[in-house]
């Protein structure tokens, strides 16, 4: 395979990420891959000395700043109010002076250096040997953990050691408000980022967090800060507890501020005799608690943190990641580059996703700000997968959390003059906050999106309570929107059509009867119809609440039935493909062969009026919908579609390559599909789009367990319990492992060249999957094996391009580079 990182400062570890060089020039790539965080809390990986850094970054899921959308032009129903997760006082910095001199690594003469994520334990681990400019030898020893038992607690070391002289020590422990105005060393942008790539967040140049209270005990060293934001109205609480353990004598000093608390220590080091600082750090936030009960709260937090100690803090750690691992690991054996990426891919989700309840799950997760720390279709599509067969109850709050977003989808639904529920695009508080319409509301399809989440999970684990008690109303909102959106023609048969949306590939917007859309509307309204008439028999109970509760009619269910069995899908007979949408064909393509590579993002290089007028993809659409509804397309139109969009497809979402590989292995373009998940794999760890240094590309680390599962591993599920297993193992792979938690029992399931295994790790339940046709029962002291007969079809190279193709009236689709 090719290997996207340099080994001699990335070694290959199938537990560890670890830099074995420090790199100033890389520094927002590193601040990102070596983040740790929960969910909840995420503290980017920058250095504990504050000041060499790209972007400093401590997130909170879900407390952000709201701003009036300031529009060119106003029309009705734009969105009005932006909302911006917000840079939270930063308690990572621990400054350390020898002799008076200040460790900075871009200066620093470093005899050692080495800085490892641990993915069993969760532990960032930093370990250098510094030569002061005096001459003397220090070692200094870190670590940092965002705590997955205790929500809302991290916990640092820092240790000194001299090693030949001795020495004053000056160890200076900070809170700091980064989030307003200049940083301590009146360098804005190390505060707050810069930028115009709209991938990035919104910079707000008012004051963010206004100044609630500070505390200080010179006694025991614990500080604290709480705050409000000025429009939001949201608070947070942030308190941090020292402990100094040494030797040598030393004194402690406490000032406090508004946006400073600085816990200072003064030792009189000796040679050989070390220096430990221990913070433990509580945030808490609340959308109008006062700060003050904030405070309070995070009191107890620490004081809890102070009763169990650092070493039974960490080994809750360790125990809470060994039941991760052991639920959602998948193993690569003779493969240390692609088995060291997939974990820190995994690793990468749960730390995104592990304790966000009553939050949704940002783009970025927890490790930057970019996309303002909202949430998107991402997370049902590309990260619940995950989820849902490894971590259900993770799940569970994610899609509690968009049911409770319910009334303002409704609102938002009766803003466009449509019934029924209509989800924002992206969004933290519920309300809409894409300010282009075009690519944000016209996508539609995020309905679809969550009814889809909704029923994979329903489907995987049973959980019918939940799905009686909430879910049924997400379905039924859901369906109501297409219903009223969509309408009926009757020009050859009467068929149900929806105009004017926008599906995944935002380089081709508000269109007609968009296949994507189209193909998932279909699944909601007839899963939706499902649900109710299940429910209906099930539950009368739950039936009765539930109708009386939506004013619903049988009427209005046989509508959404009528309306899905006869949803218009696109297909051209003369090509032998779905179009994108009703009029994709007609344009011509875009030569993306011949356009420059300084061209590339087309996004950031062109505007957005001359990328509609082509046939050229941001990301898979078509081939998406292949995928999540794959039993209603057949085996050669899923390779036409195929062979078709994969030549005109960008990859400049990196939402795309894994959704490429899953059906290029599917349709038999092996190597093609390897190559794109080796694309995916590494988007982060290689900075593959330029941009790692906004945040983790968490929907891309949820599509890489999808490639592997289903791409490599075949896995499909098909609903209501229907398991299928059609595996394509990559050609210089021995054997695949990976874990499914289906109806409460996991099931490891193996995939070798000529065999696949099942085995059920925990749990007492049989489950019954079909393989290539055949059904087999795995359960408790009985696996199976099955044997296989290659790897599926097989095509060598990739899809040639279909430029030149002749159109059913007989012109000639042409390609060109507009400005060329």
């Amino acid at each position: 395979m090719r290997d996207f990182l340099d080994r001699s400062r990335w070694p290959a570890d199938e537990w560890r990420l670890t830099e074995r060089r420090y790199d100033a020039g890389d520094l927002g790539l590193t601040e990102t891959l070596f983040a740790v965080g929960n969910g909840y809390l995420g503290l980017r990986g920058n250095v504990e000395e504050g000041r060499d850094s790209h972007t400093h970054g401590t997130f909170v899921n879900g407390f952000h700043e709201t701003w009036p959308i300031q529009h060119a032009e106003e029309a009705f129903g734009f969105a009005r109010v932006g909302q911006t997760i917000v840079n939270a006082p930063d308690a990572k910095i621990i400054r350390l002076y020898v002799d008076d001199e200040p460790l900075l690594l871009s200066v620093a003469d470093l005899h050692e250096y080495e800085r490892s994520l641990d993915l069993r334990d969760g532990v960032l681990r930093r370990r250098l040997l510094w030569r002061t400019p005096s001459g003397k030898r220090v070692l200094v020893e870190s670590t940092r953990m965002v705590s997955l038992e205790q929500k809302h607690l991290a916990v640092m070391t820092f240790e000194v050691t001299l090693l030949d002289d001795p020495a004053p020590v000056a160890i200076s422990s900070q809170i700091l408000n980064r989030q307003d105005g200049e940083d301590e060393y009146h360098v804005r942008h190390k505060a707050m980022g810069e930028g115009s790539d709209p991938r990035k967040a919104e910079q707000l140049t008012r004051r963010v967090l206004e100044p609630q209270t500070n505390e200080g005990d010179s006694d025991t060293g614990r500080v604290a800060l709480g705050f409000r934001c000025a429009e939001s109205g949201m608070t947070l609480g942030v308190m941090a507890d020292h402990d100094i353990v040494t030797e040598n004598e030393f004194t402690s000093r406490v000032v406090t501020g508004d946006d400073l608390a600085k816990t200072t220590y003064r030792v009189a080091a000796q040679p050989g005799v070390p220096v430990r600082l221990t913070k433990t750090v509580a945030y808490h936030t609340s959308r109008g608690v006062p700060s003050r009960e904030l405070l309070d709260r995070c009191r107890r937090t620490l004081d809890r943190a102070r009763d169990l100690g650092v070493p039974e803090l960490r080994a809750e750690q360790r125990t809470w990641l060994d039941a991760f691992w052991a639920r959602a690991d998948v193993e690569v054996p003779g493969q240390p580059e692609v088995q060291q990426a997939i974990r820190w891919n995994l690793f990468s989700i749960m730390q995104a996703a592990a304790r966000a309840e009553g939050q949704g799950i940002p783009a970025k997760g927890v490790t930057g700000s970019g996309y303002g720390g909202h949430y998107f279709w991402d997370t049902e599509v590309y990260v619940m997968p995950f989820l849902t067969y490894t971590t259900p109850r993770a799940a569970r709050n994610a899609l509690r959390f968009r049911y409770s977003l319910l009334d303002a989808a409704r609102r938002r639904a009766g803003q466009l003059a449509q019934k029924g529920a209509l989800f924002p695009w992206r969004t933290i508080n519920g309300e809409e906050a894409s300010a282009y319409y075009a690519a944000g509301t016209a996508q539609y399809h995020i309905d679809a999106d969550i009814a889809y989440a909704l029923s994979q999970y329903v489907g995987a684990t049973g959980d019918v309570e939940f799905l009686d008690r909430e879910g049924i109303d997400v379905f039924v909102e859901t369906a109501r929107l297409w219903a009223d959106l969509g309408f009926w023609r009757s020009e050859e048969g009467s068929t149900f059509h929806i105009h004017g949306v926008t599906g995944p590939d935002e380089y081709t917007t508000v269109v007609n009867d968009n296949l994507y859309t189209n193909v998932m509307a279909r699944f909601n309204l007839r899963r939706a119809a499902e649900a109710v008439r299940t429910l209906q028999h099930s539950n009368p109970t739950a039936y009765a609440d539930a109708k009386a509760r939506l004013s619903l009619t049988d009427e209005e269910v046989e509508e959404w039935g009528r309306a899905a069995r006869n949803m218009s899908i696109p297909f051209d007979e003369h090509l032998g493909i779905h179009p994108q949408d009703s009029h994709f064909l007609e344009r011509e393509m875009w030569d993306l062969d011949h356009t420059p590579l300084d061209k590339r993002p087309l996004l950031l290089n062109y505007h957005p009026l001359v990328i509609y007028r082509f046939q050229v993809l941001k990301q898979a659409d078509v081939v998406l919908a292949l995928f999540l509804q794959g039993e209603d397309f057949t085996p050669e139109q899923k390779r036409a579609d195929f062979e078709y969009y994969d030549p005109i497809t960008t990859g400049d979402s990196t939402l795309s390559a894994v959704v490429q590989s899953i059906i290029a292995s599917e349709v038999g373009y092996h190597d093609l599909a390897y190559r794109y998940f080796l694309s995916a794999l590494f988007v982060d760890l290689a900075d593959r789009h330029g941009n790692t240094s906004d945040g983790v590309h968490v929907a891309s680390t949820g599509g890489v367990w999808s490639a592997v599962a289903a791409g490599f591993g075949g896995f499909r599920d098909l609903g209501a319990g229907q398991w299928t297993m059609d595996p394509r193992l990559p050609d210089d792979w021995e054997s695949l492992t990976y874990r499914l938690t289906l109806r409460g029992t996991r099931v490891r399931v193996t995939v070798r060249p000529d065999e696949l295994e099942l085995v059920v790790e925990d749990g007492q339940g049989h489950l019954a999957f079909e393989v290539r046709g055949a059904e087999v029962v795995v359960g408790p002291d009985a696996p199976v094996t099955v044997p296989l007969d290659g790897q599926g079809p097989r095509l060598e190279g990739e899809p040639p391009s279909p430029i030149g193709t002749r159109r059913s009236d007989g012109t000639i689709i042409s390609a060109i580079v507009p400005g060329a």
